[in-house]
């Protein structure tokens, strides 16, 4: 009797966990609403930056996702429903999902595991079921679970993401629970556990390289360090989190700017779409498509770096240098092939030589760059300059 109670319970695990990989095979990519609209959400803007999301060539690219953040909430109704503001979704949240699977994209929405969402907007804590049908029903396909206003404990928060995720799978859609509670509590070591399909990793991100005062807001090498520490807990149905990409930002006035976010070079926002990339990160822009720069274009529809984020093996690139000057980084590739990305740290530019078999890979391949996409050697090493914060990508064929 106890065997088959084992083998009935490993195989509502099984079930469980195949679920979870079927929601999310691959790290989801789209568009975050916070950087540019914050407290101000609106239909308008929302469908604008849609459409100009299709125009751009994002949507063709993979980013299906609007990430609908914090603020769009105005209340509840009479039934304890939870209910759009009418000023900002006049035809509601339903008509809004439904234009963006018009165009082939997709819903993400924002709540909060306590009573008051961190901008002191309605949350789900204690309707749970609630509203994740309330969810269901305007056809949402991903929801971001923040942290704010809630107990600092490790216990709480396991049991407030799992009562979510648990009303999200009773719901009647298949909706994603992205846990987003900044990384205290080390979400990476149960998140998985609860039901999420990715969870925060560090703090939120700002417009600029790094933080060095530890006053708030990281910047993108601060996440990119603390990722390369978690490849372990990454794969299909679970992944780290990097929050978002800043390309295309320029320092602009608004959530990002805080704690001296005044933006970043071309290399460096080149570097977090690279290395984000190689870390099985989530990928959703947060600039303004609608005036988005080709600098910040080129970044976002490189389709050779989305498809090592977009890889079937799901398999986290691991540092396998790490010194004042480099990082180094190599991910297998589900077709046998290799990508290694060398970051320059320093603040001037560096001469690297590379040997593979120092990382590991004791072949001679066919090396292809995959921001100049093209090949441009073959052996069993890489020599070149790299420019300060640069990042440089190469895929790696076996000859």
């Amino acid at each position: 009797m106890k065997i088959k109670l084992i083998i009935a319970l490993l195989l509502v695990h099984t079930i469980a966990f195949a679920q979870e990989v079927k929601l999310a095979p691959t790290p989801p990519m789209g568009w975050m609403s916070w950087n540019i609209m914050s407290e101000n959400p609106n239909e308008k803007d929302i469908k604008e930056m849609a459409d100009a999301m299709v125009a751009s060539g994002m949507v063709k690219a993979g980013y299906h996702y609007i990430f609908l953040d914090d603020c769009w909430q105005g209340g509840r109704d009479n039934k304890n429903n939870i209910i759009a503001d009418p000023k900002k979704f006049p035809s509601g949240i339903k008509s809004l999902s439904d234009y963006l699977h018009s165009k082939s994209m997709k819903l993400g929405i924002y709540s909060d595991a306590a009573p008051l969402t961190c901008g002191g907007f309605t949350a789900s804590f204690n309707f749970e079921n609630q509203d994740a049908k309330t969810f269901a029903s305007w056809g949402v396909d991903y929801l971001k679970y923040d942290y704010c206003n809630a107990p600092e404990d490790v216990a709480t928060a396991k049991i407030r993401y799992g009562k979510m995720a648990q009303a999200l799978r009773n719901s009647g859609r298949e909706i994603l629970l992205g846990i987003c509670e900044w990384g205290p509590r080390e979400p990476w070591n149960w998140g998985a556990e609860v039901g999420g399909q990715s969870w925060r990793t560090t703090y939120d991100i700002r417009d600029k390289w790094i933080d060095i005062e530890g006053k708030g807001g990281v910047g993108i090498y601060n996440v990119v360090d603390k990722n390369a520490g978690l490849a372990q807990y990454s794969g299909p149905g679970k992944w780290n989190d990097g929050d978002m990409l800043v390309a295309g930002l320029h320092g602009v006035k608004g959530p990002s700017s805080a704690f001296n976010g005044k933006g970043c070079t071309q290399a460096e926002y080149q570097s977090q779409m690279s290395l984000y990339a190689m870390l099985n990160s989530p990928l959703y822009a947060s600039c303004d498509i609608r005036k988005m720069d080709d600098e910040a274009k080129t970044i976002f529809t490189n389709e050779e770096v989305i498809a090592l984020n977009q890889d079937a093996l799901g398999k986290q690139a691991e540092r396998k240098l790490k010194n004042e000057i480099w990082d180094v980084f190599v991910r297998p590739l589900a077709n046998g092939d290799y990508a290694i990305a060398i970051l320059n740290k320093a603040g001037d530019t560096q001469n690297a030589k590379i040997n593979f078999a120092d990382l590991g890979l004791n072949d001679t391949y066919e090396i292809r760059d995959l921001w100049q996409h093209k090949v441009t050697g073959k052996g069993n090493k890489w020599v070149g300059q790299v420019a300060p914060h640069e990042t440089k990508v190469f895929r790696l064929k076996k000859i």
